[in-house]
């Protein structure tokens, strides 16, 4: 179970959360000591901008397909809702949750 971070008092498990909420804290903790040195908020806060990205590019790819992207944009809207809550969850908790694909590249990226 990640520790407590000394100088902040936000514990690990807040940050890797926090780093879901938006990817703007993701970033932040990236470039912030001492939470870019801590392979356990730099997992997260990638695998959130990866999962972000993601987002963003699928929805994107759907816009421009007539119809049938444009019906499946709410489907996979609510998809990625759930995954979101879960990683949320999942690092709250003080888990390594990986996703396929998105989770491997963060833990490269992570260094971890």
């Amino acid at each position: 179970m990640p520790e407590e971070t000394p100088q902040t008092g936000l514990s690990d498990n807040a940050a890797g959360a926090l780093a879901y909420v938006t990817i703007i804290p993701a970033i932040i903790f990236l470039i912030v000591a001492p939470y870019n040195t801590n392979s356990y908020v730099r997992f997260h806060s990638w695998q959130s901008i990866f999962l972000g990205v993601a987002a963003f590019a699928i929805d994107i790819v759907l816009t421009v397909i007539p119809i049938v992207g444009w019906i499946l944009i709410p489907i996979f809207g609510l998809g990625f809702l759930v995954l979101w809550i879960i990683v949320l969850l999942k690092a709250l908790k003080g888990e390594r949750f990986k996703l396929p694909v998105i989770g491997n590249l963060a833990e490269k990226q992570a260094g971890s």
